[in-house]
């Protein structure tokens, strides 16, 4: 079993404990207020700051044609994956700075910051220390189920405890704090992920039930830490044990499937568009015209292919990806975009007259 070669982790509690919603909403003020709570009940804690450790360029698309997009980067999947492996291997090598491999995706000075005050518990008994609950708090935005799901499978993987906190913000809030910041993200980006964002959903995904919601539009009161604070007690309690059926392989099939679907669908789209802004220059469409058609097809598959993925994933019901047609799935997909190209297009073409 994974969680008996682990090591010193085996035999000490542990969490993984999942901070998700939209930027600034609250989720690295929240990481701060549970380290201290945890250190006053003696926990070994750290927070994995995804925007520290996966470089700014893993979210830059390659170039643009026309304002189409023509290649995004699918680098940061990687990079998210990079750092649920450097806490599996922090998993497998509790007592040590680890050398992390020179193919690692992520930023190792930021990651040497997560794990020091793991390998240093101050005044504690060293035996005392490693018996400590062990406890990371991943700090993102985890705005879908399935990048949630990954660190699921890692603490079921190693018999952890698993929670979730979802910091429900209303996005004028978050645009407001957003500013404030001294590294301020676009505005049009937390725009964007609005549109996105899934919540925790227990009553769709079993693996969600260990989820709170806490309304940090306002500041968090006490009564909210302590939820917090008895949700990971809880977790800590109650670790993960390995699936006796297929479900997890399931849910893993049904999310690998949806993402082939709206992956392949996404492809074909862009050449719809990339069609769409030729007919307009051959129909002579002014600049300004031009810039706007690109914006309403972006928009327009962007919220496309959000309703898809999201529509797919409650609706199909199959265990492994061979059990349905996906070329059929997205050959009908890409028909009812390509409706609204033709109608975006005509409109734009009648407005240029």
């Amino acid at each position: 079993m994974a969680a008996e070669e682990a090591g010193g982790v085996s035999r000490t509690p542990a969490c993984l404990c999942v901070l998700c919603g939209l930027p600034a909403a609250g989720k690295s003020f929240l990481a701060g207020r549970v380290l201290r709570s945890a250190a006053q009940r003696g926990w070994r804690a750290s927070v994995v700051p995804y925007d520290d450790l996966i470089p700014e360029q893993a979210f830059q698309t390659r170039g643009e044609e026309d304002g189409v997009k023509l290649q995004e980067h699918t680098e940061w999947k990687l990079h998210r994956q990079a750092v649920l492996q450097c806490i599996e291997q922090f998993l497998e090598k509790p007592g040590v700075l680890a050398e992390l491999p020179s193919s690692c995706q992520i930023n190792r000075a930021a990651w040497n910051q997560c794990i020091l005050p793991l390998l240093q518990p101050g005044a504690q008994d060293r035996s005392q220390a490693d018996r400590a609950p062990l406890l990371f708090l991943l700090d993102d935005n985890f705005y879908y189920p399935s990048m949630r799901y990954e660190v699921y499978q890692l603490a079921r993987k190693y018999s952890l405890g698993f929670c979730q906190v979802y910091l429900q913000c209303d996005v004028e809030s978050c645009i407001s704090r957003n500013q404030s910041r001294s590294k301020p993200i676009p505005t049009e980006v937390i725009l964007d992920m609005v549109k996105r964002l899934e919540s925790p959903n227990p009553q769709k995904n079993s693996w969600e039930t260990n989820s709170i919601s806490l309304n940090t539009t306002d500041d968090l009161s006490e009564c909210d830490m302590q939820r917090v604070m008895e949700l990971i007690s809880s977790a800590l309690s109650n670790p993960l044990s390995p699936a006796e059926d297929n479900t997890e392989q399931k849910e893993a099939d049904r999310l690998k499937c949806a993402s082939s679907v709206v992956h392949q669908t996404d492809q074909a789209c862009r050449r719809r568009i990339s069609e769409a802004m030729r007919t307009a220059r051959e129909n002579q469409v002014a600049p300004e015209h031009m810039r706007s058609l690109a914006a309403q097809l972006n928009e327009s598959k962007a919220t496309f292919l959000h309703n898809l993925r999201r529509q797919f994933l409650e609706e199909a019901s199959f265990t492994k990806e061979e059990d349905i047609d996906v070329e059929r799935v997205v050959e009908r997909a890409v028909d009812v975009f390509n409706h609204e190209k033709k109608e975006i297009l005509l409109r734009i073409i009648n407005e240029n007259k």
